[in-house]
């Protein structure tokens, strides 16, 4: 089934797609942010051609580069989610600092990328064509938002518990917790028109809020609380 915000008019050329495997270059970048962008300002109504338009390309270039419209769509929820920074850290050098660092950091991004303009519009399109089954862009964004950045953060949990650091026996129950933590009601409470005064400052306290939180519930080397941050 085709995603809804592409018309059903629109030629697909016959071309090998060349898709996106790694990092995408600086010109993908621009397209995939004028995906998003488009998302915030036309929701449902965005199309290929619009995408090609904003982006100054053709649409030939868009199926070469991403394949077809799910391709593209993947590509800009896993653009997006790449703003999320996670596993900073060095495995070998794991102390409770560094592993309370890589929390905060993890913490601070996802709660920025959350509470953007762009995340909400794209998490409003995909729980509606979820509720609608217009398309598979909610299980894209599953599969690439919430469920890749657990695989990259999951990780730092088992670090921390090799370290000695933490005390767990699941991962994925571990992972909710935290995510449970830092997200609290925010998310859907922007889903659904809060305007909540979420600046840098705000998003920082929330975060090492949240880590510590986290810390105390899992957190086998009880250290001092480090002061908290200044705001910009």
């Amino acid at each position: 089934m085709q995603p809804s915000f592409a018309r059903q008019d629109e030629t697909v050329p016959e071309t090998v797609p060349e898709t996106v495997a790694g990092p995408p270059s600086a010109r993908q970048q621009a397209v995939l942010d004028a995906v998003l962008g488009l998302m915030v300002e036309e929701g449902d109504q965005l199309t290929m051609d619009a995408v090609a338009r904003r982006a100054s390309c053709s649409k030939e270039t868009l199926y070469k580069w991403f394949g077809d419209r799910d391709g593209l769509l993947t590509a800009t929820v896993r653009w997006q989610a790449s703003r999320v920074h996670a596993g900073r850290y060095a495995p070998n050098a794991l102390d409770v600092t560094a592993l309370r660092e890589s929390l905060q950091d993890f913490a601070a991004t996802w709660l920025e990328v959350i509470a953007s303009d762009t995340s909400v519009a794209l998490n409003r399109l995909a729980i509606g064509h979820a509720g609608s089954r217009k398309s598979n862009l909610g299980g894209i964004v599953l599969a690439n938002g919430r469920f890749a950045i657990g695989e990259r953060v999951k990780p730092v949990l088992e670090a921390g518990r090799a370290a000695g650091l933490l005390a767990f026996d699941d991962t994925e129950a571990a992972f909710r917790t935290f995510i449970g933590l830092v997200g609290r009601d925010i998310q859907i409470r922007l889903l659904l028109g809060d305007a909540l005064p979420l600046d840098a400052g705000e998003i920082r306290r929330d975060a090492d809020r949240a880590v510590e939180q986290f810390l105390a519930l899992y957190g086998r080397a009880r250290t001092p609380t480090p002061p908290s941050r200044e705001e910009d």
